[in-house]
């Protein structure tokens, strides 16, 4: 069995996903973080960074004691490993997948969520912050088309690399983007969202969040934006403490 800590945010559903895909028995420990969950000691003790996903494994390849992972593209190597699916065993073909998989890690995500919060959380709009990150989600998107115009997945068979970018491609319209400028890319997003596992994934979302969407409060913004080492400290302080 493996517990997932999870939030329904785009490096949520990539496990989900995964999850799905494979049949792999596991259960969902919601995280909120919008209600600063993130900070409690038992999650701290398996996310040291305090975000989700997060993952514990009781039953490790091999056997042995329980094996925690964070970071979403560690994690969906742990399983891909575990499992033998969704990444090559060797040779260029599994380089192929892990480079796309970093690309989304260091490129698509980040950026897409830099165009995501200027432009649609952070309460000083800066033209120049927001037309930055528009402008570079725009280029990583013709990146993506670009790689997928000779080809049906991004590193050739369905991976975990396909699974890392679409959930990122989802709130293409939040992050400004027109798929219309982007053919292939729509093709693959359309073929990747048709996938049974893929419509379980999200329909599992909506029954855990089912208010999904925006950052309402203030007390919400404090938790998510703004922290330091010390606010995180007096976060987890007060969480320990049951406050």
């Amino acid at each position: 069995m493996i517990d997932l800590y999870y939030w329904t945010t785009p490096n949520g559903h990539k496990l989900t996903i995964f999850l799905e895909e494979t049949g792999l028995k596991y259960k969902i420990i919601p995280v909120n973080i919008g209600k600063g969950e993130q900070f409690k000691p038992e999650f701290l003790a398996i996310s040291p960074n305090n975000r989700i996903p997060a993952l514990v494994d009781h039953e490790p390849k091999g056997g042995g004691k329980p094996v925690s992972v964070f970071e979403s593209g560690a994690m969906l190597v742990y399983l891909a490993e575990k499992t033998g699916q969704f990444l090559p065993a060797e040779g260029p073909a599994r380089y192929d997948v892990l480079q796309w998989l970093f690309w989304q890690m260091a490129n698509l995500g980040p950026m897409s969520g830099q165009n995501n919060h200027f432009k649609n959380y952070a309460v000083e709009k800066i033209p120049y912050a927001i037309d930055r990150y528009l402008k570079e989600t725009n280029r990583l998107y013709g990146v993506l088309n670009r790689r997928l115009a000779d080809r049906e997945y991004i590193a050739g068979e369905y991976s975990i690399a396909d699974m890392a970018c679409y959930p990122w491609i989802v709130p293409w319209e939040r992050q400004g983007q027109n798929l219309d400028d982007f053919p292939h890319l729509k093709r693959w997003f359309e073929r990747i969202g048709e996938r049974p596992a893929v419509k379980r994934a999200y329909e599992l979302a909506k029954e855990i969040n089912p208010d999904q969407g925006g950052i309402r409060t203030e007390e919400e913004r404090r938790i998510l934006f703004g922290q330091t080492a010390e606010s995180v400290a007096a976060a987890a302080a007060a969480a320990a403490s049951g406050r």
